[in-house]
């Protein structure tokens, strides 16, 4: 595949990921904090507060798992490299 195929692929997964990572944790912490039937048109303090905290750590969670993730692939290439200069 041409290199630059490949990063053009690469970069629109990557805003398809984000974009759905951003609408999941909308609607989660959407049905967390904030009532069904709306009683007025601005969101409350607590309502607001709810929010902000559920985005930091929806946001946090997202960012600890890219990481581990990240190094467990980062360990998996170690042990494929290692496995075929062991068996060549």
């Amino acid at each position: 595949m041409d290199p630059m195929k490949a990063q053009q692929l690469a970069a629109e997964l990557e805003v398809e990921m984000m974009a759905d990572m951003y609408n999941r944790m909308t609607n989660a912490c959407h049905r967390k904090c904030v009532p069904p039937h709306y009683k007025e048109a601005e969101l409350t303090k607590g309502e607001a507060v709810c929010l902000d905290r559920c985005v930091a750590k929806y946001l946090d969670l997202h960012e600890r798992l890219g990481r581990k993730l990240t190094e467990l692939s980062v360990q998996d290439e170690e042990m494929m490299r290692k496995a075929a200069v062991g068996s060549g």
